[in-house]
């Protein structure tokens, strides 16, 4: 069970928030540091996602401190779709419905518990629960998904990751046509604060960057092409929800209604390139769109009298 630990800050002068907290609470400054980023930590009632945060006296902080992950994944005989192999690195097409690691209900039936059977070898800087993992993507959100074999992979895929490096294309079937043909989003986002588990436009969140054009139109969908410069978690759904373009199916940015019922939001990882850490050649991957989905393409193509193209 989640526990709650209560503070007041009285002053005087102005004190980073990470800060205060290891000066009080038990936690370790990297553990409350954590919490912070993750939403777990209010200030007088709202949520705030940055250590450097600075209280200025008078203010009530509170800090949940979620319970112990689950159990260590164990390995499990699930089938992958390898799109490549090698002695560093493995490029997964994911299924949708799969979640990457294990997380609050979820301890079965995920990525890595099925990498661990395939897998001797997996990096362990993501820790017990995220072994090899480099990046992830969303439950309902199949595609292209890296996964480090060592250590070094994984530091070296991390850093073209963070170094904006990596180049990731996604596909979103929305409800909506685009005011324009090349749309550039650069809208910080942060965790809401009525829901930390959503993520919202705010003003005072981390950059975010989304590139989003016009692939197909069909009468009131629209099928666009995505670019996303950062990796913000969420960050493809918050911003064309912003943009009045909520992605087909997804159950909390948009209203998950939808005449093909279908379960999660229509997003696929299309593609991915980068460059291999063991000898800098570029690494290009695209992942066929689910059938599920491409049904549905293939429907509203018909009705529209569009050929793919």
């Amino acid at each position: 069970m989640d526990r709650q630990e209560k503070y007041k800050y009285e002053g005087p002068g102005k004190i980073r928030l990470d800060v205060f907290l290891a000066g009080f609470s038990e936690l370790t400054r990297s553990r409350i540091s954590r919490l912070i980023c993750c939403g777990h930590v209010t200030v007088d009632g709202e949520t705030v996602d940055r250590p450097a945060h600075f209280l200025k006296g008078g203010e009530e902080v509170k800090v949940t401190v979620p319970a112990p992950e689950p159990a260590v994944p164990e390995p499990e005989d699930i089938p992958l779709d390898i799109l490549y192999e090698d002695s560093d690195l493995v490029i997964i097409n994911k299924q949708r419905g799969m979640s990457v690691h294990p997380g609050a209900g979820r301890v079965r039936g995920t990525l890595v518990s099925a990498l661990l059977h395939r897998c001797t070898d997996l990096s362990g800087i993501g820790g017990v629960v995220r072994p090899g993992i480099v990046h992830r993507l969303d439950k309902d959100t199949s595609g292209v998904l890296i996964v480090a074999k060592n250590d070094r992979t994984h530091l070296a895929l991390s850093r073209q990751f963070s170094g904006r490096e990596v180049k990731k294309h996604y596909l979103a079937l929305v409800k909506g046509k685009p005011k324009h043909k090349e749309i550039r989003v650069d809208a910080p986002l942060g965790r809401s604060p009525s829901d930390r588990k959503k993520f919202v436009v705010r003003q005072d969140g981390r950059k975010a960057i989304t590139n989003v054009s016009l692939r197909e139109p069909f009468g009131d969908y629209s099928l666009l092409a995505i670019n996303p410069e950062t990796g913000r978690t969420h960050q493809i759904r918050v911003h064309l929800a912003w943009l009045k373009l909520p992605i087909v199916g997804d159950p909390v940015y948009g209203s998950g209604k939808n005449p093909w019922s279908l379960s999660g939001q229509f997003l696929h990882a299309e593609r991915i390139v980068f460059r291999h850490p063991a000898d800098n050649r570029v690494m290009d991957f695209t992942a066929p769109l689910p059938g599920e989905l491409e049904k549905i393409l293939e429907e509203l193509r018909s009705k529209s009298g569009v050929e793919k193209t």
